[in-house]
């Protein structure tokens, strides 16, 4: 290869990743963009300095100055992997009373057979709220609210009300299988009650952001809200009638949805867990 191939090749190279870099990032209103730090990150660009709706996977090496506010919507490591860096650099950070006590506590992990260390105390949210909380930064209004048992036991949605752009984490899954922490006490009914929460705050403009995947409008949200009712559903019938995830699945539980699972024995195990923890919501004749 001559210098100018070379030289060609080089550019093309640094064409490519800028490219990708760009891909990573897309825009969704005048002052508001998602961009991919290992999970999907909002990003809020005020005079009052830069809002985050989490901080990305630990080791992501995207960058952005002066943030002042972040939320995190629950407590996974892809949501707050690199809060203590924010918070060194001066961000408050916000979260649900429950995801700051996962965050700072030894807890087991039944699906892996291990301990999970708590976090440093410099990743832990600053401030917290049991049900809702509303803040004002530039000329943007910010609402949280509590999403009870959908994924976590910790889970919040943020609104960006005049950009009309809402953050709803990992309870929305157009890419990944829909996860139920069974063991904090995240249930499927507790992920449709949550989801139909959401619908009732968006409207057909409204932007809503996964914790992974494309931004989803009102109407794809709602899709997968009734596919999730739909097994609810199955799933009370079953475990009503004495079944259990195997037997569910060899019965073809997920069949005939619109959508597949990558692991579907670890969704109707952990859907089916999280059930019997809230068996009194099922009708009588459970056997």
């Amino acid at each position: 290869m001559n210098r100018r191939d070379l030289l060609k090749t080089g550019v093309a190279a640094s064409l490519g990743l800028w490219a990708s870099r760009r891909a990573f990032a897309q825009h969704l209103a005048e002052k508001i963009e998602i961009v991919d730090a290992g999970a999907n990150v909002v990003v809020f660009h005020s005079a009052d300095g830069i809002v985050l709706v989490d901080s990305g996977a630990p080791g992501n090496k995207t960058t952005f100055s002066d943030v002042r506010l972040l939320f995190n919507t629950h407590y996974h490591l892809d949501q707050t992997g690199r809060n203590s860096t924010f918070a060194s650099e001066g961000a408050k950070i916000v979260a649900h009373e429950r995801t700051r006590q996962w965050m700072s506590t030894d807890y087991w992990v039944p699906a892996q057979d291990r301990y999970e260390k708590a976090r440093p105390k410099a990743a832990w949210p600053t401030e917290v709220f049991e049900t809702a909380g509303a803040w004002k930064v530039g000329d943007e209004q910010i609402g949280c609210g509590y999403l009870l048992l959908a994924h976590t036991s910790g889970d919040i949605y943020v609104h960006f009300k005049n950009a009309n752009v809402l953050a709803v984490g990992d309870v929305a899954s157009p890419l990944h299988d829909p996860a139920l922490d069974w063991f904090t006490g995240a249930w499927i009914g507790g992920r449709v009650d949550a989801m139909d929460q959401i619908l009732k705050i968006a409207n057909d403009e409204t932007k809503i952001v996964p914790a992974y995947g494309p931004v989803m409008t009102r109407a794809e949200f709602k899709a997968e809200r009734d596919m999730m009712e739909e097994v609810r559903a199955r799933m009370f019938k079953l475990v009503r009638e004495g079944e259990g995830p195997k037997e569910m699945l060899e019965g073809g539980i997920l069949n005939n949805l619109a959508r597949t699972w990558k692991d579907p024995e670890t969704f109707v195990y952990d859907a089916a867990k999280g059930l019997w923890a809230h068996h009194d919501k099922l009708d009588p004749n459970v056997v």
